[in-house]
């Protein structure tokens, strides 16, 4: 068993009357990469929204890095926690300011703060991020701001951010192709592939409704619909088609080749978007 990089514990959370989550037991060790699947509402974002701490469960606890290291207890402060997870969504772009350049922008992240007020930077700070900016294939974007950046670009610098944190445990990528055109999204699951391989981090978690945004790297699945984990752990086992047709309500069909995936309704594929051809 490897160290424990956080775990949920019989977490449930209701609202209004409503579970949200029911029940969730979810154990990440160093060196696991997880996908999180799941069609709209099935209960992904409010998984993030625990793991970040921006949720809190009705009943159930978590923790960071073992039982002893609980997170909501006196010694453990969420903000602490949140500066350890890198996290990359749609969210986090529409607060940046449309005038921060790069280099700021991957800065920002040694603070786990939005839109660096710090503009000339500490001298160490400026190189340690034009060393990121050098990982993710961005030196070229250094001053560029971002309202002239592409999408790809901009998934490329939010990554950079989480990686400029000092200590960062797990990278949270949050339907991180949303946007992206299909060749823009195969070289940027191709970059996060090599960052992974790479060790750019300790744990990945991919959270999508793509069965084909699933790169090889990924070790671990967890397959939620209506706020219940139906399927989860080692990839090869959590996968199916059997998972696939309970999470989306369809006889579907699981396919894999060269560590990818596509997802059938009888004998069509279905393409992102989810119109079958």
């Amino acid at each position: 068993m490897g160290a424990t990089v956080f775990e949920i514990e019989d977490v449930t959370v209701r609202r209004n009357g409503r579970e949200i989550l029911k029940n969730i037991n979810w154990n990440v060790e160093r060196d696991q990469h997880w996908v999180v699947l799941g069609g709209n509402g099935s209960g992904k974002t409010s998984m993030l929204n625990i793991l970040m701490g921006y949720l809190t469960p009705t009943e159930g606890e978590v923790h960071m890095r073992g039982r002893q290291d609980a997170v909501n207890s006196k010694t453990q402060s969420w903000d602490d926690w949140r500066k350890r997870i890198g996290f990359v969504s749609s969210s986090i772009s529409q607060l940046i300011d449309p005038s921060e350049i790069a280099l700021d922008i991957v800065m920002s992240g040694r603070h786990a703060m939005v839109n660096y007020w710090q503009k000339s930077g500490d001298p160490k700070e400026v190189r340690a991020a034009e060393k990121i900016l050098e990982k993710v294939d961005c030196t070229y974007l250094r001053d560029q701001p971002w309202v002239h950046l592409s999408q790809g670009e901009r998934q490329r610098l939010l990554i950079g951010r989480a990686l400029m944190a000092q200590r960062m445990d797990v990278l949270v990528l949050d339907e991180p192709c949303a946007g992206l055109d299909p060749v823009a999204r195969e070289h940027f699951l191709t970059f996060v592939e090599e960052l992974t391989q790479k060790g750019s981090f300790r744990s990945l978690i991919l959270v999508t409704h793509h069965v084909e945004e699933i790169i090889p790297a990924i070790t671990h699945a967890m397959v939620l619909k209506e706020g219940s984990a139906i399927s989860q752990g080692e990839k090869r086992r959590a996968l199916n088609s059997l998972s696939m047709s309970k999470a989306f309500d369809s006889e579907l069909k699981l396919r894999s080749r060269l560590g990818r995936y596509r997802l059938y309704y009888g004998d069509e594929f279905i393409p992102e978007g989810g119109q079958v051809v």
